[in-house]
């Protein structure tokens, strides 16, 4: 007897199926076909929440836990910021709906086996929130207090200050430090612990019924605001410049989750500055990018970036101590795009000869002459439709519109997307006759051309990138 199979959906329902659905021996072009499917055109059939992002999409899903819209969808491409995961359309049903790779694909295509078992899908009763509630707490803080001072060289003050907040505290169970989450009101929503053991791997976990709106925070009558990770990561940084910190206003975001800091602006309007203060390595860098953009959309003028010397806050007050201190890591993405873009060059674009021209250099593997040309046909449809934008200006657009945190499709997906632009652009360019905005639309079509033959060339070419130190004092300027 084939086992019985079990899903859950994203809503908390448990969907039970019939028996084990039988193994079918996919063919290579069908695996393919599956993996390559339109995830906003298949997500949005299925009745998924989908929300613009410039080019990109966020999916908008609800789970046990509360709302979450942390996974950008681009084409047949993804990534779930808060997890950290991506891939293409096949991987995407595994990751999400937990689907197997049978599953995945039988979806993908657009059809199902029976299962054995003919009888219907049976829908479990949704899965309660679990009410929250603060762990209990222990009768001193002895423990966090020695934890925080010696081992994370944090100010015995500001330790003291947020204790007298009720938002840190030694939970009795485990002596964990507790740091808790705040509502509008002042009553606690949200908590998570951390382990103060000094050997074996750090525990971290947010406690179950959280609130992620809310998160460990202060807020002072200035009208700035400082984004740091994780609660060690804030209270570092008040302990390195101590000078008048209680003015000013400052959130932990339960790792690169923009969630509560969002909450934070929409409850304070006097909050018109933040500084993003994320780590100096490869998930906050792409987590300062994200934020900002996320901070344009909601009309924030003014966002500035702050990092630290070191990989954070804490591993600057190691150094400080004497102590070996983990480094930065080499945020090269930015660089090496703009580089690559500032290398492109102004073809003369013959529109006869174009879709020759473009597959040759595509078959060739010279994506960046494929980009120059890509881009000077954007250039030549755009004066011909009566709008000027010159090739200079297409280049500085493809620099401003680079999300650093969405290019994390492996090569093949980054191959596929350039496929599908080129065969959209062949379209355009076979046109017996177009009118003005026709123009403008075969114009976007080698724009985008351009801009995924730059993304595929970040993957096989290696381009020398020359990085900055940092002042020894902190400079707010973005980037």
């Amino acid at each position: 007897m084939l086992s019985r199979h079990l899903r859950r959906r994203n809503d908390g329902h448990e969907i039970v199926g019939g028996d084990a659905l039988k193994y079918i021996p996919f063919t290579e072009e069908q695996k393919q076909q599956a993996n390559n499917t339109d995830l906003v055109a298949f997500l949005e059939a299925r009745g998924e929440k989908l929300k613009k992002l410039g080019r990109d999409y966020k999916l908008i899903y609800t789970d046990s836990s509360g709302t979450h819209d942390s996974i950008t969808v681009h084409g047949s491409t993804w990534f779930d910021h808060k997890n950290q995961v991506g891939g293409g359309a096949v991987k995407f049903m595994q990751h999400h709906y937990h689907m197997t790779f049978q599953e995945a694909v039988q979806a993908l295509l657009g059809y199902q086996v029976e299962p054995v078992q003919r009888s219907p899908p049976v829908m479990a009763a949704p899965v309660p929130k679990r009410e929250f509630r603060l762990p209990e707490a222990h009768s001193d803080m002895h423990r966090v207090y020695a934890y925080l001072i010696k081992q994370r060289f944090i100010s015995a003050e500001i330790i003291t200050h947020f204790a007298k907040a009720h938002t840190l505290y030694e939970d009795a169970a485990h002596h964990n430090a507790v740091f808790v989450g705040l509502d509008e009101n002042g009553i606690p929503r949200q908590a998570s612990k951390r382990s103060t053991a000094s050997l074996g791997q750090a525990y971290k976990l947010t406690c179950e019924g959280s609130d992620t709106r809310y998160s460990f925070a202060h807020f002072g009558t200035s009208g700035r605001l400082f984004v740091f990770e994780a609660p060690i990561d804030l209270l570092s940084f008040l302990t390195l410049y101590p000078k008048d910190w209680q003015e000013h206003s400052y959130i932990a975001t339960n790792g690169v989750y923009e969630k509560a800091m969002l909450r934070a602006l929409e409850m304070r309007p006097n909050l018109r500055e933040i500084i993003i203060c994320t780590d100096n390595d490869d998930g906050g860098n792409d987590a300062a990018y994200r934020f900002r953009d996320i901070l344009s959309e909601h009309g924030y003028a003014v966002v500035k970036r702050l990092t630290p010397p070191f990989k954070d806050w804490n591993e600057v007050l190691k150094a400080m101590h004497g102590m070996e201190a983990l480094p930065t890591v080499p945020y090269e993405k930015p660089e090496r795009f703009n580089t690559l873009v500032n290398a492109l060059e102004e073809l003369r674009f013959s529109p006869e000869r174009a879709v020759f021209i473009l597959q040759q250099e595509l078959h060739r593997g010279n994506y960046h002459h494929a980009a120059q040309y890509a881009l000077a046909g954007a250039a030549f449809f755009l004066r011909q439709s009566g709008h000027p934008v010159g090739f200079s200006r297409l280049k500085q657009k493809l620099r401003d519109e680079y999300k650093p945190y969405a290019d994390k499709a492996q090569t093949d997906a980054k191959q596929r997307i350039l496929t599908d632009a080129m065969k959209h652009v062949g379209k355009e360019l076979r046109r017996p006759a177009r009118t003005q905005e026709q123009s403008v639309q075969t114009a976007k079509a080698l724009y985008e051309l351009a801009d995924a033959a730059l993304k595929l060339e970040m993957d096989c070419g290696e381009t020398p990138v020359q990085s900055e130190e940092m002042d020894e004092a902190p400079s707010l300027a973005y980037g």
